[in-house]
């Protein structure tokens, strides 16, 4: 299994980064490196898992640290993926925010996140299909 460790995202090698990425489809992130590396430089907190030198699954938080969390991109390499290292890794960025009530996520549509994220504790706001890209937001209160 890998090892779960918080990171500063402006340590990240670009190459795992946009490897991982890559992996699970999210190339709109990977068009433009340099900005993805700023993405993550820019969150509050970001956990990583390693395996050995791979990056085998990362997740992050934007928050104000008192009445939102905002939970940005959780990802793990296919290899890894139904393992139980996305729950740690969503578990491990949020504890820091245990006080914080609002925790808020947007995803796509593919039907496996909607399972896991409810698993967490999250509820669907609303699914509405106006034509425009399919979003889900999803919600889960806390405190």
């Amino acid at each position: 299994m890998p090892i779960v460790e918080y990171a500063d995202g402006s340590d990240l090698p670009v190459a795992a980064v946009v490897r991982l990425y890559d992996s699970v489809g999210w190339t709109a992130y990977t068009e433009d490196p340099g900005k993805l590396t700023a993405a993550l430089a820019g969150s509050t907190l970001l956990t990583v898992a390693r395996d050995g030198a791979d990056l085998a699954g990362l997740a992050r938080v934007i928050t104000d640290g008192h009445s939102i969390c905002y939970l940005q991109d959780v990802l793990v390499d296919p290899r890894y993926q139904r393992t139980g290292l996305g729950r740690t890794l969503v578990e491990r960025v949020l504890a820091p925010y245990a006080h914080v009530r609002q925790k808020v996520l947007l995803t796509d549509t593919e039907p496996g996140q909607k399972a896991f994220y409810e698993s967490l504790g999250y509820r669907q706001a609303r699914e509405e299909d106006d034509g425009g890209p399919a979003v889900r937001a999803f919600v889960r209160f806390d405190a």
